[in-house]
């Protein structure tokens, strides 16, 4: 059984895409049927947990059958230390998401709430392939749901966001399939568990970092960040900004870090700055965001940033920390971008010149954005602390500037974050709310209190996640020195 719940993982949320689309269920039965195989898929993550073996560092829950003989390709998926985290991570993320749409309603609920298991299904996908045309297929697969969910449910501007976005992945991705041919053919093997599927050339390198850097997102490469992210629905923000953007992270870690031992050391600076830049520049324009999604928009690029140099430290405490920042990332994201579409909700904006004064009357909702908010400005005992610690010690260790640029932008963090949460619950009331506004609701308090409950579970133990992503080992130790 165990040897299954990998494929289980990924294939039960199509499966109830496919039943959705398939039976004519009412608006309330696809929601709820959604939100059954969502809350299963959770289930099954659980038991993957219980069922790992953290005291061994090899691939685990395993399932391999040969796909192409003669190109040596399989369907082999699995599940180390640090991606069963991250497979946790997209679940109840996806979760969360498809619940809040439930509970707003949207409109052709088959074909969105097929859509949104389609793409935990093809995240789930990401995370556990370890062969690399199978990653591809996942990582391509992102871009279907991704694209109808933006482009038909999206805002005003839907169109011109959808446009960017696939311009922008459909170009790394490109490169990425270039790499992954070129890796596998030289191999002689396509399998990312095969010592052979390694290479030291720098340009089959620089293809699977762009389509990385792409979905992180990372500067200069966030073009279509902005768009995307104010233009979806909420869950489905809350799904990119907490879920979509790590698969870009976790690739970097996965592949172009673990396969690439000297393109990594002979880029690191490269990439370090870039990172650096992205911790600045989104912390900058966090900070001058005149919108609540904005805000937390820019942020999520600013905590790619963080991540990435975390990642591109070579050290053990920084590819710990990052991951540990993936993780507390993804739920503060998707918490403040599902609670801004509960603010929307009420007042028709996101607006910080129209806002203001939400906390009078709203102690649920001004309590859920607080704790949110002050985790994710990283205040001493929360998990987003213990994550930006591990991180900017592992970036010291490499050289002591790389560190001093985190945290003067992590200061940056604590400054936008204080803003945000004045502008909507503090000062004058805006001239868009109204007494008559509701405080947060008993399905929306079940959307968000697990995901704020979990944050602290963290913030408690971090070392839940940090001491048990297996990237301790020599193999991690050593690669890219």
């Amino acid at each position: 059984m165990s040897s299954w719940l990998s494929t289980l993982l990924i294939f039960l949320p199509m499966a109830g895409a496919l039943v959705i689309w398939l039976l004519p269920l009412t608006p309330r039965a696809t929601g709820g049927l959604a939100l059954l195989v969502s809350l299963a898929e959770v289930g099954l993550w659980i038991d993957a947990l219980v069922r790992f073996d953290f005291n061994n560092g090899a691939l685990q829950l395993a399932q391999r059958h040969t796909w192409f003989r003669d190109l040596n390709v399989s369907y082999h998926v699995g599940m180390f230390g640090f991606s069963i985290w991250l497979v946790g991570l997209a679940v109840v993320v996806g979760a969360a998401a498809i619940a809040y749409a439930a509970w707003v309603g949207r409109d052709r609920p088959r074909a969105y709430h097929g859509l949104m298991l389609l793409l935990t299904g093809a995240v789930v996908g990401v995370f556990t392939a370890q062969d690399l045309l199978l990653f591809y297929v996942f990582w391509e697969l992102l871009l279907i749901p991704l694209y109808v969910l933006i482009g038909v449910w999206g805002g005003p501007r839907r169109g011109a966001a959808t446009i960017k976005f696939v311009i922008y992945t459909m170009a790394g991705s490109l490169l990425m399939l270039a790499s992954i041919i070129a890796l596998g053919l030289t191999a002689g093997s396509f399998d990312l568990t095969d010592p052979r599927v390694q290479s030291n050339s720098l340009p089959i390198f620089l293809g699977f970092a762009a389509a990385f850097a792409v979905k992180a997102p990372l500067f200069p490469f966030h073009g279509w960040l902005p768009d995307a992210y104010r233009e979806a629905p909420a869950e489905v923000t809350a799904v990119l900004s907490g879920v979509i953007a790590k698969a870009g992270t976790y690739g970097m870690l996965r592949i172009a870090i673990a396969k690439f031992p000297e393109p990594t050391a002979y880029y690191r600076t490269l990439v370090l700055a870039l990172a650096a830049s992205a911790l600045v520049y989104g912390s900058v324009l966090a900070f001058r965001a005149a919108d609540l999604r904005g805000v937390v928009a820019y942020s999520s690029m600013a905590q790619s940033g963080l991540i990435a140099l975390g990642l591109f430290s070579g050290t053990t405490l920084g590819l710990n920390g990052a991951v540990l920042q993936m993780v507390a990332h993804g739920l503060v994201s998707c918490s403040l971008f599902l609670l801004a579409g509960t603010v929307e909700r009420r007042t028709t904006t996101g607006e910080f010149a129209l806002l203001g004064g939400m906390a009078k009357g709203r102690p649920a909702l001004a309590t859920l954005l607080m704790a949110t908010g002050i985790i994710s400005l990283a205040v001493p005992g929360s998990a987003s602390f213990a994550g930006e610690f591990l991180i900017l010690a592992g970036t010291f260790q490499r050289a002591w500037w790389w560190a001093a640029i985190g945290a003067g932008a992590i200061v940056l963090a604590a400054m936008y974050m204080l803003r945000l949460i004045s502008a909507v619950l503090h000062g004058a009331r805006g001239s868009v709310v109204h007494d008559e506004a509701l405080d947060l609701r008993t399905g929306e308090l079940a959307l968000v209190v697990p995901l704020v409950a979990a944050l602290l579970v963290l913030s408690a133990w971090p070392a839940a996640i940090s001491h048990h992503t297996g990237l301790t080992r020599p193999q991690w130790e050593t690669v890219g020195q």
